[in-house]
């Protein structure tokens, strides 16, 4: 597997390699970090903060274990840094929909809504379902990702579901039947 022989490279000290990885993840890592921060500037910051600790920390991964977890977990802990580390406001700035890219190469124009809707969660429910739904990784491996126990994610993945369905469905199927 290419994953594999770049890791292994990557560890010896080889820059192509390196460069071959990044080209590789970048693009997905950035679409990941805007969705997870809700600022492409921020995700920028973090998508290249997480490739250089993945690089002076190689050393430190697993290769008995899957390597997208360990490196969805760097990234998601340098977005969840920089959240904390910018002012209570700004962190609920909208995207700007001239600016903001898809979350995949395809037009989801259609999925417009239910991308509003995803990004108007708080981060514990938010983070969750980005991780699951749109990159595919297990409950497990969120666990692992966000440092949390399986039943909580299962929970937050639960709530998050629930949010979603309530705000999507339309109004009038809202509304208490016996009004």
């Amino acid at each position: 597997m290419q994953q594999d022989n770049w890791i292994e490279q990557i560890r010896a000290g080889d820059q192509a390699s390196f460069q071959q990885f990044y080209n590789a993840y970048a693009d997905t890592a950035i679409r990941t970090a805007s969705a997870i921060t809700r600022n492409r500037e921020m995700a920028k910051d973090a998508v290249q903060e997480t490739f250089i600790r993945v690089y002076r920390q190689i050393s430190s991964y697993n290769p008995t274990k899957p390597f997208d977890p360990w490196f969805y977990r760097i990234l998601t802990n340098e977005c969840l840094r920089l959240l904390k580390r910018e002012s209570p406001l700004s962190k609920f700035e909208l995207p700007d929909p001239e600016t903001t890219t898809s979350l995949a190469e395809e037009s989801f124009d259609h999925l417009s809504d239910l991308y509003d809707v995803i990004q108007s969660l708080d981060d514990i429910h938010r983070i969750p379902l980005i991780l699951k739904y749109i990159k595919g990784f297990s409950e497990k491996e969120i666990a692992e990702i966000l440092g949390l126990n399986q039943n909580t994610v299962k929970s937050r993945l639960f709530k998050g579901r629930k949010n979603l369905r309530e705000q999507l469905q339309p109004d009038d199927r809202r509304m208490d039947p016996n009004e």
